[in-house]
C-alpha cells in the first residue's frame, strides 16, 4: 500500500490539473492576448459554467478583430445562447465590410436568428444569383397559348431579409406578370417578335416590393407555342350550343306529340258523340210513328231521298262507299 500511495497521489494531481485547465483555459487566454483580443480569464471560466465553448467565442473575436470589426465577448456569447451561428455571423460581417455593404452586428444576428443564412445573403448582395422560373403558360388575345421560361437576376436586400418574402414570392409575381403581359397582347406573333416587351412590362410593376430580394433583370430564356386554346373554347361552345338546340328540339317534338295525342283523343270523342247521335235516330223515328207525327208515306219519301243521296255519293266516290243509306237500313230494322 505504501508503494501505491504515491501513484494515486500523482494521478489525483494530474486529474486536478486537467480539471483546472478545463475550467481555466490558460492557453486560449494567452492566444487571445497575443492576438490583440482583451478577454478576462474569469470570463472564460464563466463561459464553461454557462456551457458556452470558450474557443468558439475567442476564435470568433480574434477573426473579427483582425478584420477590423470590434465585437465584445458578451455579444457573441448572447447570440450563441440564443441559438445563433456565431462563425456565420462573423463571416457575414467581414464580407459585408469588405464589400462596403452596410450591415451591423444587430442586423446580422437578427437575420441569423430569423432562420436565414446571413453569409449567403451577403454573398448574394455581392454576386447576384439567377432564379429560373418554371414553365409559365399564358394565352394571347388571338387564343394561342405561349409557354415561357424566364431567368430572374436578383440580389439580396439586407434591409428586408427579416420579414421579407422569399424566392417563391418572386417567382409567383414574375409568373403573374408574364401572364398579364401576354394576355394583353393582341396576337401571339407580337410576343414572338418582341419577347423583351414582356420583361419591360414585368419590371415596371415593381414585383420586388416587400421581398428580401431586389430584381435586377428579367430575361426571357425560351418561348414555345402551345395549344390553340381559342379554337378549343369555340369547339366546346359549339358542342354546348348543339346540345342545347337538340334539347329544345326534343322538347318541341314532345310537345307536338302531346298535342297530336290530344287531337286524336278529341277526334275519338267526336266520333263517339256522332255514333251516339246516330243511335238516337231510329228511336226518334219509331217515336214519331207511335205519336202519329210521321206517316208511312212520309217514311217512304224519306227512304227514297236517302237512296237517291246514296246513289249520288257512290257515283261521286266510286272507291269509298256511302254511308247515307245506313240510317235507312237501321230504321228498317227498327221498324
Amino acid at each position: 500500500m505504501d508503494n501505491l500511495s504515491p501513484a494515486f497521489l500523482i494521478a489525483g494531481i494530474v486529474i486536478l490539473f486537467l480539471v483546472f485547465l478545463y475550467f481555466f483555459p490558460i492557453n486560449l487566454w494567452i492566444t487571445a492576448l497575443f492576438s490583440g483580443v482583451k478577454v478576462n480569464l474569469f470570463d472564460l471560466v464563466f463561459m464553461r459554467i454557462r456551457k458556452v465553448p470558450p474557443s468558439l467565442i475567442v476564435n470568433s473575436m480574434i477573426t473579427s478583430t483582425k478584420a477590423g470589426i470590434h465585437i465584445t465577448s458578451s455579444e457573441l456569447e448572447t447570440h450563441y445562447l440564443a441559438g445563433g451561428n456565431v462563425p456565420t455571423v462573423i463571416k457575414a460581417l467581414i464580407s459585408a465590410d469588405k464589400a462596403n455593404i452596410p450591415l451591423s452586428f444587430k442586423q446580422a444576428t437578427a437575420i441569423d436568428l430569423a432562420g436565414r443564412n446571413v453569409f449567403e445573403a451577403v454573398t448574394t448582395s455581392v454576386n447576384p444569383k439567377v432564379i429560373n422560373t418554371p414553365n409559365v403558360a399564358a394565352v394571347a388575345q388571338d387564343g394561342i397559348q405561349l409557354i415561357v421560361i424566364a431567368r430572374v437576376t436578383v440580389r439580396a436586400n439586407i434591409a428586408q431579409l427579416v420579414g421579407g418574402a422569399g424566392e417563391e414570392t418572386i417567382l409567383a409575381r414574375v409568373g403573374e406578370g408574364i401572364v398579364t403581359s401576354i394576355g394583353s397582347s393582341k396576337s401571339h406573333k407580337e410576343v414572338l417578335e418582341n419577347p423583351d416587351k414582356i420583361s419591360k412590362l414585368v419590371l415596371q410593376k415593381g414585383l420586388d416590393a416587400g421581398t428580401a430580394y431586389e430584381i435586377l433583370s428579367i430575361d426571357i430564356a425560351d418561348v414555345d407555342i402551345g395549344e390553340n386554346i381559342g379554337a378549343k373554347l369555340q369547339i366546346d361552345q359549339a358542342n354546348a350550343d348543339l346540345k342545347v338546340a337538340e334539347a329544345r328540339a326534343e322538347e318541341r317534338r314532345a310537345m307536338a306529340v302531346a298535342v297530336e295525342q290530344e287531337m286524336r283523343a278529341e277526334t275519338q270523342k267526336a266520333k263517339a258523340l256522332v255514333v251516339q247521335a246516330e243511335a238516337e235516330v231510329p228511336r226518334a223515328i219509331a217515336e214519331a210513328f207511335r205519336s202519329g207525327n210521321l206517316g208511312i208515306m212520309d217514311y217512304y219519301k224519306m227512304r227514297n231521298i236517302q237512296a237517291d243521296t246514296g246513289m249520288r255519293d257512290s257515283i261521286a266516290n266510286p272507291e269509298g262507299g256511302s254511308g247515307s243509306t245506313k240510317p235507312g237500313r237501321e230504321e228498317g230494322r227498327q221498324s
